[in-house]
């Protein structure tokens, strides 16, 4: 029922709707829902066996997980710069809707995604906590006893693995010397609303750590960014730590839990890969993939390409890594080029989110006009509060024209569809959401936290504001009694004028659902939007799944360009109304 707060909408606005949208009962018989649950969850962790072989470390150990996959540095820039670009401008491949959507215009959770805010409330508490377990570091631990095991393998900032009995293995990066504590922070707030969005992620947190902490296991190497293997030793940590920022003599790292599992190396934005029967959907035709853009393009994750992503084998045997059977997992991970990462020259930093690193058509244009008009990078600039988080803005930022460093196959299909989905789950996240995601970047000015937190909401109201405007932003519908009830997003977040909003609704029945009625739609508070629904099925009688039963409700909310559809069957008085699903 609507609060004590609620209106009924005029009924010169539900006559003007059902003009417009009385004559649209023949092109709705075209979609209809079956009677049936609704998929929630995919079923990609099914385990399956892996021919087992021998480990090239320890011959005696068998290995019975997938193959490794190898993600070249420099091959990976090659073949998002250069390569795909080729094939995609020769390629007929338009973009479809994605695949891997529920008949609620949902994602299921699976091995790539859950659902989390999303569908289930979030304290801000649980999203400052991410991933995290009760098994964290502490900086207070004995001398001595966080051994380094492992020299850091790749990325941009240097690190180092430490392996503590009875707590794990994490690895510990440094900032970048000319912005202090900007990548550290960013890594550790970016993880935490990647997985409050759904997204797999690690653990990442701030950490300051004592040198004496430290011990340097004897003979160690580590494979730089071009596959060349360096000596990692007392030279290379005293490197490491010298770069880092520092709050008196504690030098500030970011740690990142291992992995659980077994790491087989990064998985791609496109195809399948031919060694896991759980893998049928196409990586550039999953909702979740394309609709990831819309989160990068908020936080400015521009290094969005598969260097930065891990599959591990999750085998079912939890003590052994490498036994079978198992699944495959999908993770996010190095989130740490968020907020404003630079290059060492002004006029690249200024382009980047802006511009690919590769651009043909900006490259193009600028020769034939001869750079003489301005660029959206031309207006970008520095702020004081947000000094060390270089050309991260609002006020020249746009959603949908925002681009990732290399050409992301995933997000070049992205559709309307998928950014709208994307949109809605961000406008779960409020300020006290943001506020605290941010608090843990741990940042030594309150400037900076301000800023980040400041920058965040203005382009997330870019965000929804884009993106509602197109399709309904009216998610979470249930069905209560004789009514259907759902949560207008845009009003909830006030992402309009509540003087803009023209709430009316439309029937349709009948076994060609010619036969339309307004129907009456109740405001209250919080963006919740109720319509009262018709009777039109009997107990008993005709099957449950009869055409006669059908009933498609379109709410529109007079801002979206697209109203709501939602499909129910009327199983008469005693079981009433079932939602089947949901068209925007």
């Amino acid at each position: 029922m609507a609060s004590k707060t609620s209106h009924w909408t005029s009924p010169l606005v539900s006559l003007a709707a059902l003009a417009l949208l009385s004559g649209c009962g023949s092109s709705l018989a075209s979609r209809r829902f079956p009677l049936r649950e609704v998929m929630w969850k995919d079923d990609d962790a099914r385990p399956y066996r892996v021919d087992c072989k021998p480990d090239p470390k320890k011959p005696t150990n068998p290995i019975c997980a997938p193959e490794d996959y190898e993600s070249p540095f420099v091959w990976d820039g090659v073949d998002a710069m250069l390569l795909h670009p080729v094939t995609r401008f020769f390629a007929v491949d338009p973009a479809d809707e994605s695949i891997d959507v529920n008949a609620f215009d949902e994602v299921p959770d699976s091995t790539w995604f859950t659902n989390r805010i999303g569908r289930t409330a979030m304290t801000p508490e649980e999203v400052g906590k991410g991933a995290c377990d009760d098994k964290i570091l502490h900086a207070d631990d004995p001398d001595g006893s966080w051994v380094i095991d492992q020299g850091k393998e790749n990325g941009a900032n240097p690190g180092f693995r430490v392996n503590i009995p009875g707590v794990g293995k994490f690895l510990l990066k440094a900032d970048e010397g000319d912005h202090p504590e900007r990548a550290t922070g960013a890594t550790a707030i970016a993880t935490r609303l990647y997985h409050a969005a759904g997204f797999w992620t690690g653990c990442d947190s701030v950490i300051y750590v004592r040198r004496s902490l430290l011990k340097l296991t004897p003979g160690l190497t580590h494979s730089d960014n071009t596959g060349v293997t360096r000596k990692f030793g007392q030279h290379q940590l005293d490197k490491v730590l010298n770069g880092a920022a520092r709050r008196g003599d504690l030098y500030r790292m970011v740690a990142s839990k291992w992995l659980p599992g077994r790491t087989i190396g990064p998985f791609r934005y496109e195809g399948v890969r031919p060694d896991d029967p759980n893998d049928v959907v196409r990586h550039e035709d999953r909702r979740e993939l394309r609709g990831q853009r819309m989160l990068a393009a908020w936080l400015n994750h521009f290094d969005s390409r598969e260097q930065n992503s891990m599959n591990t084998w999750m085998s079912v045997d939890a003590k052994d890594a490498n036994a079978s059977p198992g699944h495959i997992r999908h993770w996010i991970m190095d989130l740490n080029d968020c907020f404003g990462s630079e290059w060492q020259w002004e006029n690249m930093s200024k382009r980047i989110n802006f511009s690919y690193y590769f651009d043909a058509k900006d490259i193009g244009r600028d020769f034939i006009t001869l750079g003489i008009p301005e660029r959206p990078w031309d207006r970008v600039q520095r702020s004081p509060d947000g000094d060390i988080f270089g050309y991260f803005e609002a006020d020249v930022y746009e959603p949908d024209q925002w681009k990732p460093g290399y050409q992301n196959p995933a997000f070049l299909r992205m559709t309307e569809r998928d950014g709208a989905w994307m949109a809605r789950i961000l406008a779960r996240l409020t300020t006290a959401h943001i506020e605290a995601a941010v608090g843990v970047g741990d940042f030594t000015k309150p400037k900076h936290t301000a800023y980040v937190v400041r920058t965040m909401v203005a382009r997330q109201e870019k965000i929804l504001a884009r993106y509602f405007s197109k399709l309904s932003p009216v998610t979470d519908l249930t069905v209560s009694g004789s009514q259907l009830c759902g949560v207008d997003l845009a009003r909830k977040t006030d992402t309009y004028a509540r003087s803009r909003f023209r709430y009316s609704a439309v029937v349709h029945t009948g076994v060609d659902l010619d036969a339309t009625q307004v129907a009456a739609v109740a405001v209250g508070d919080e963006g919740r939007v109720c319509v009262t629904l018709p009777r039109v099925g009997a107990d008993g009688g005709e099957r449950d799944d009869s055409p006669s039963r059908y009933v498609v409700v379109k709410l529109d909310n007079g801002i979206a360009a697209e109203p709501l559809r939602a499909h129910l069957y009327d199983l008469g008085p005693t079981r009433g109304h079932r939602l089947v699903g949901i068209e925007r």
